[in-house]
């Protein structure tokens, strides 16, 4: 459960707390019909917030959302081919893709999936 759930569950039971309290004052000998309307109106909040957390859907990860990484290269950068580590199979961008903020390649070749790592320069 994320936390903008509990945050809104525990407003929700507040709401309706002090809800029900204004809704009960109204009906003692120095009640006020305004305490029954305000009563009404943060019970009313209360399930509102209650329906809002319910309904919320939490976002996902691999949930189908694209993510961009762009990368920012010095001067004079030379591409290599990347090729596969197990069959040494020429690796095209679209076999690359990112899983849980890793970059994850598959081979169309041989099949074998592993995550890139990039190697000190030094």
């Amino acid at each position: 459960m994320n936390a903008v759930k509990i945050i809104s569950y525990i407003a929700a039971a507040i709401f309706i707390f002090f809800g029900v309290m204004f809704i009960y004052a109204t009906f003692s000998p120095q009640g006020q019909i305004g305490w029954l309307v305000v009563g009404l109106v943060s019970v009313v909040i209360g399930f509102g917030l209650i329906w809002f957390a319910s309904t919320r859907k939490p976002i996902a990860a691999g949930s189908g959302e694209d993510v961009t990484l762009k990368i920012d290269l010095p001067a004079n950068v030379e591409l290599d081919t990347l090729k596969c580590n197990s069959c040494g199979g020429v690796l095209k961008p679209e076999n690359i893709k990112m899983v849980a903020g890793a970059p994850v390649v598959t081979c169309p070749y041989c099949g074998t999936t592993y995550q890139l790592t990039e190697e000190p320069k030094w």
